[in-house]
């Protein structure tokens, strides 16, 4: 009878819950180190037995145990705890028997051993078959290895939740112990001593080492087989792990019959382990480490020879671990062409990652032999470019470019891939750029698929710098290198780049490009390019506005990626979705995407920053101004200069919005000249969408206005009549920004009409996309000018007061005016106004909501029927100080949130003060959480 170990202990307990309840015998069977004497402890404190008497019995300790005297039984309940029974000789076996025989109702036993110690197997009571009586209930128990959860409940318990206890090391801890609990233990007591401290990589738990008691244990039972027979763990233990019988006889070079032979005296001893069905090894695998330390080294490199050729017939054969048999065994062109082959394995099975690790590990060793690096370097280089990688790589590559004893063809293969990554993965354009136009003239003489290769990167117009007719003289040399080439995935690498640069500018011809793009292509090469070219088409409809067909491009450029093998091109597409979403106002959820795709690309921050500007953006709409200017910095993981154009010009024009809205109108004028003076000096147009609105206000409202109008007119110009509907409908803004910004510093309030005609336009255009953010923005200018053209009308057309009113932030006595607010207000602003601070609340745009709504309260007049006075709000929060407490809580300061809502930040305060008080918060971020 099997019974689990809750089962077995409710056995016993059940044992003693009536007088008359027979007596339980439990076999409690597992491996050294699994936990039997800590469960023996478990049961001797079982509550059911508070009067039970406890009986130890420690086999093999010394000798004498309590037991009755003979043909007597126990008179009163007792609870017999046996501890390793395998240690006991055959007097103690025998006198156990008698004792377990003679147990009465009310008592029980429970009974440990080591399987595989057992004198005879299967027999935990020796050889001699015992006759239990009829009345004895028995029972037997099998300890497992603790599950990956109870392992890092250890670990937690060990080295604490800090960042320590990884996944990663809890993963390592578990294939290194095999998750026996002894091992585990003693392991996790090595790491907490351990000093540097431990920070929980695998690599640490790999070379904590192995625990004394663990070694003590595997080799004394090495050393208890025979000489003739031990090179047969010797070769389990060069193996590393699960092997078959015909592999470690062949490894340990023993011969058919003595190896068979060495591998059941192994078995015996317990020195080696079934692992699976026809499969052996050491039962703890961090065991092997102990023993492999004490085989001659002689015998030792035999061994690791033995085991290269053994693994290099598996099929699929382990190339990593056969490179690394060779390299033991001294045979360095062995390991050289082993690697070569286990990253070639790795990368033509998308595990590009684990390519790099090999050949950046492999490389980086001194010595090895100029035609071996000529064949590995390129290697490596091919697969960071593809993958996913770090500035190790970069280090690696600059490192093999200047040795001057590679091939010319090969350095200047490698100095391409340098400058890919560099461009691509880094985020260093401008040492990107250099190093790819000494490619293209490196290669153009020798290798003209790679240097059309090149010259085709230097197509690619999102970097600063080059402008837009640089890109389209490189384009032309590209056709015709790729031409000359005859290769059919460079012609598509061009055509993907030409795609990128054409729909960048909104050339009327793109779209047939894209149609042009080889998707049903079945040669892999040309399906990685085909996909980098529809995910680039997908990104610049997106900041073109094109936002109805991104999704088929990215759908289908994301598959195609996926089949070919191509995950930077994966991933550059999750970037260009985050950024539909925020136009599109799919908020919801977005700010937690954009903060896990941050993570998942961690090593590499210049792919994260399609996530890092959007989640900047959704901080400044919703007033945690704070965290936007970290954001939108990317938080310090490289310089905001090295964004990509487009990129760049929307971090950029949020920053203005901030320093705007804080009222620090000349450093908003400096950021909207620096910023605008890069789009320009590219020359594609369409990416000046979003910085030109905010730029134009900056300068306007500095009284720059002659630049803003040269803005506006050289945004107009530069697009001419393509087709970039996001662009089309920021020039309309940015006219209305003009046109208001001209009637308000000129004193003509029946100019701003026009203006709040030109924001409609802006509004609808934007309807069109659709980008419903950007089309509350807009609507809410229009009804704020319509608003202040009234009031001053109202007022006898008082400039001042039409002023109050217009742009974020701005204040003057209107702006303060009461709840009654100016009379006769336009009913179709004011219904304007109020749609817009509902479209704000559904987006999750609460700066802007409040905003919205503070300029309703003063424009708004006041309702019917309610009585004098101000209304009693008791220790209720008024609307005021509700709107008042969520942007503090948001990280506004008092001045922030007072340009925000027409007040003056004496009244904030006071709102503020009243907030804390109704609400009992502490604090201002206490504040936080109580509302």
């Amino acid at each position: 009878m099997i019974a689990t170990c809750g089962s077995a202990r409710r056995s016993l307990a059940r044992a003693f819950a009536a007088p008359d309840a027979g007596p339980v015998l439990l076999f409690v069977e597992g491996a050294a180190g699994l936990g039997k004497t800590h469960l023996l402890r478990e049961l001797a404190e079982l509550p059911e037995t508070p009067d039970v008497a406890r009986l130890w019995w420690r086999c093999g300790a010394d000798g004498g145990r309590p037991e009755p005297a003979e043909g007597e039984a126990w008179r009163e309940p007792a609870l017999l705890l046996v501890d390793d029974v395998h240690r006991a000789d055959e007097d103690e076996l025998r006198r156990l028997r008698r004792v377990l025989a003679g147990m009465e109702p009310g008592s029980a036993a429970a009974v440990t051993y080591r399987p595989e110690e057992l004198p005879v197997p299967g027999m935990p009571l020796g050889g001699s078959a015992m006759t239990y009586p009829f009345r004895l209930t028995v029972l037997r128990d099998r300890l497992a290895p603790w599950d990956e959860e109870r392992l890092r409940r250890a670990a937690a318990e060990v080295l604490g939740e800090g960042e320590s206890c990884t996944a990663e090391a809890v993963s390592a801890l578990r294939e290194r112990t095999g998750g026996v609990p002894r091992a585990v233990v003693d392991l996790l007591a090595m790491l907490r001593e351990q000093r540097p401290a431990f920070t929980g990589t695998a690599a640490e738990v790999a070379a904590a080492g192995v625990p004394a008691r663990l070694a003590e244990l595997v080799l004394s039972r090495t050393y208890a087989v025979s000489p003739a027979h031990r090179p047969l763990v010797w070769a389990a233990a060069v193996l590393d792990g699960p092997a078959a019988r015909d592999e470690l006889i062949a490894v340990s070079g023993l011969g058919a019959v003595t190896g068979g032979d060495a591998l059941l005296r192994a078995l015996e001893s317990a020195a080696l382990a079934e692992l699976g069905e026809g499969r052996y090894g050491f039962a703890v695998p961090l065991a092997a480490d102990a023993v492999r330390d004490t085989v001659p080294g002689p015998v030792r490199q035999d061994l690791h020879r033995r085991a290269a050729g053994v693994l290099s017939r598996r099929q699929p054969a382990p190339w990593a671990a056969v490179g690394a048999h060779h390299r033991a065994a001294g045979e360095y062109r062995g390991w050289l062409r082993a690697v070569e082959k286990a990253a070639e394995s790795a990368a033509a099975s998308g595990r590009h990652q684990e390519a790099i690790t090999l050949l950046e590990r492999t490389l980086a060793t001194p010595g090895i032999p100029p035609q071996a690096r000529a064949r590995l370097a390129p290697l490596l280089a091919r697969n960071a470019v593809t993958g996913l990688r770090s500035d190790q790589t970069v280090e690696v590559l600059e490192q093999i470019v200047r040795d001057a004893d590679l091939p010319p063809a090969v350095r200047g293969e490698l100095r391409l891939d340098l400058g890919l990554m560099l461009s691509n993965q880094m985020g260093r354009f401008a040492e990107g750029w250099r190093v790819l136009e000494v490619a293209a003239a490196e290669l153009r003489e020798v290798r003209s698929v790679l240097a059309a290769r090149a010259m085709a990167a230097l197509v690619t117009p999102y970097w600063p710098g080059a402008s837009l007719d640089v890109h389209r003289g490189w384009l032309i040399k590209a056709a015709a290198a790729a031409d000359d080439s005859g290769d059919d995935a460079m012609r598509t690498a061009v055509l993907a780049n030409h795609v990128g640069l054409a729909m960048s500018w909104a050339d009327p011809e793109a779209w047939d490009l894209v149609e042009r793009l080889p998707v049903q292509s079945t040669d892999p090469a040309c399906a990685r390019q085909a996909a980098r070219g529809l995910c680039n088409a997908a990104d610049s409809a997106v900041w073109l506005g094109f936002y109805r067909r991104v999704d088929g491009l990215l759908t289908e450029g994301r598959e195609l990626a996926t089949r070919s093998g191509a995950p930077y091109t994966e991933h550059s597409a999750s970037g260009t979705r985050l950024l539909q979403e925020w136009w599109t106002g799919q908020w919801l959820g977005l700010a937690k995407r954009c903060e896990d795709f941050v993570a998942d690309t961690a090593d590499m921050p210049f792919l994260s920053s399609d996530a890092y500007v959007v989640r900047g953006l959704l901080a400044v709409a919703q007033g945690d101004w704070g965290e936007a200017r970290a954001w939108l910095s990317q938080r310090g993981t490289f310089g905001t200069e090295n964004l990509p154009v487009p990129l760049g010009a929307t971090a950029a024009g949020a920053v203005i919005r901030l320093t705007l809205a804080r009222q620090e109108v000349a450093d908003a004028a400096e950021q909207a000249r620096a910023a605008w003076t890069v789009v320009a000096d590219k020359g594609v147009w369409p990416w000046a969408a979003e910085l030109a609105p905010w730029a134009v206000e900056a300068l306007a409202r500095a009284g720059d206005t002659a630049t803003a109008h040269a803005m506006v007119r050289d945004f107009a110009q530069g697009l001419g009549d393509a087709d970039a509907p996001a662009a089309r409908a920021a020039l309309s803004w940015s006219r209305a920004v003009l046109a208001e910004s001209e009637a308000l510093a000129e004193g003509r309030p029946d100019g701003l009409p026009k203006a709040a005609e030109m924001y409609r336009k802006a509004a609808a255009a934007y309807a069109e996309l659709p980008r419903p953010y950007s089309q509350a923005l807009t609507t809410e200018c229009a009804a704020r000018c319509e608003l202040a053209a009234d009031a001053a009308d109202a007022e006898g057309g008082a400039g001042e007061s039409a002023a109050a009113g217009a742009g974020e932030g701005r204040t003057g006595p209107a702006a303060s005016a009461g709840p009654e607010g100016p009379p006769n207000p336009s009913a179709s602003a004011i219904a304007e106004l109020e749609s817009c601070a509902q479209h704000f609340t559904d987006l999750g745009a609460v700066w802007d909501a409040t905003r919205a709504r503070a300029l309703l309260r003063t424009r708004q007049p006041a309702k019917k029927g309610r009585p004098p006075g101000r209304p009693s709000h008791s220790d209720q929060l008024s609307p005021r100080e509700a709107e008042v407490a969520q942007l503090a809580s948001s990280g506004l300061t008092n001045r922030e949130i007072a340009a925000t809502l027409h007040l003056s930040p004496r009244t904030v305060e006071q709102h503020i003060a009243g907030a804390m008080r109704k609400t009992g918060a502490l604090s201002r971020r206490d504040l936080a959480h109580r509302l």
